[in-house]
């Protein structure tokens, strides 16, 4: 484990100076005096923050300070400049080099094309970030009509779900109280969390308390019930659980409820949490040795690659988790991986239903290109 992080860091750093080299050579066209040592230094400096967003989890000492939050923030957009600037710096290098072995452009390319293409770069970058950050902003309510049907009538079950909040440095307070600002406009007869309502870390959210405050204002009649996504874990594992029971969120650790014995919620750990996460993941089969199958099933499973776990004894799956990809061209990858990364699916009629959310919050960088933040509302009857 310690090997992969050192590869990974390794290759962070290799690329940030690739990165940093690129756009100081720009500069310099611009700036022919640019200091190279100080502008090393201060590039340096904005992709140490994503580090250090990694590795502050681990700190409980310092966490609560104006700094650690500005430094947690910093670090989150950087992730975003980063992606984009690797990605357009090298698919233009690539150009550049097809273009000189094809003799569309003379070798060696002259100053002022490379100086044009990396300024294009520059400004697709400014605006991928100051779009995707405004996208990330624009929560649209998507609704789905579900049929169940077996004896016992939900008669049009108002359910709201909400995923991977990744409350934090970002997604903080003022995130939390126009959530539930929207939920309580659906007037949901019960809402669901499928996991990461954190990113990891409890000391990030700067107002605990208050945040509190705004999810017990949830109203809805059965109640809000969740389950934990891989986020859900770490050293502030103990402090994540609090946190929800104090909200007045049901947490259902593989564990099952009968809601006014209309239906029963099942809520799933985790099946690979980054991090501590009390207990290991539990046999679904014991939690179905306790339920009446006569009545409606619903599974809060964080992730979607978990459905395969389920037979005809379940109803109906929710998850989250995959974000869609957030930025594209991540949407594409996800959409491979998974068998469903978004949206609804049944792969027969005797095979569960599966509702998988792109998730209201977002995680790493704050931004949403080719994809939405959502809140999600099931009828089901």
């Amino acid at each position: 484990m310690v090997f992969v992080f050192l590869l990974i860091f390794a290759f962070y750093g290799a690329t940030n100076y690739y990165i940093c080299n690129k756009i100081f050579k720009w500069l310099q066209h611009l700036f022919p005096n640019i200091n190279r040592i100080v502008f090393g230094i201060i590039y340096s400096l904005f992709a140490l923050t994503t580090i250090l967003n990694f590795l502050l989890p681990s700190s409980t000492i310092i966490l609560n300070s104006n700094i650690v939050n500005v430094i947690g923030q910093i670090g989150e957009y950087w992730m975003g400049v980063y992606f984009y600037m690797l990605l357009l710096l090298i698919i233009t290098n690539i150009i550049l080099f097809i273009g000189r072995r094809i003799h569309l452009l003379p070798a060696p390319v002259p100053h002022s094309i490379v100086f044009h293409t990396r300024s294009l770069v520059i400004i697709t970058v400014i605006g991928l970030v100051l779009y995707g950050t405004y996208n990330a902003n624009q929560i649209k309510d998507v609704s789905y009509q579900v049929q169940i049907d077996k004896d016992n009538s939900l008669d049009n079950l108002n359910v709201v779900l909400i995923s991977d909040l990744h409350l934090g440095y970002i997604n903080d307070v003022t995130f939390i109280a126009e959530i539930v600002d929207r939920i309580n406009a659906l007037q949901p007869d019960v809402v669901l969390m499928s996991g990461d309502i954190f990113n990891g870390n409890y000391y990030a959210l700067s107002d605990p308390s208050k945040a509190i405050e705004e999810l017990n204002s949830i109203k809805s009649t059965y109640g809000v019930y969740a389950s934990l996504g891989n986020h859900d874990a770490g050293r502030s594992y103990d402090k994540i659980v609090n946190f929800i029971e104090k909200s007045n969120i049901h947490l259902l650790n593989d564990e099952h409820i009968i809601i006014d014995n209309k239906f029963v919620l099942i809520g799933r750990k985790d099946s690979s949490p980054i991090g501590e996460q009390g207990t290991s993941r539990g046999d679904i089969s014991e939690i179905f040795k306790k339920i009446d199958k006569k009545l409606p099933v619903i599974v809060m499973d964080h992730q979607p690659a978990n459905m395969i776990e389920y037979g005809n004894e379940v109803d109906l799956i929710v998850s989250g988790h995959t974000h869609q990809g957030q930025i594209f061209p991540a949407n594409l990858i996800t959409n491979a991986m998974f068998t469903v990364d978004y949206g609804y699916y049944q792969q027969d009629k005797d095979s569960p239903q599966v509702i998988v959310t792109s998730g209201v919050g977002t995680w790493g960088p704050p931004l949403r290109i080719g994809t939405h933040s959502e809140i999600v509302q099931i009828t089901i009857d």
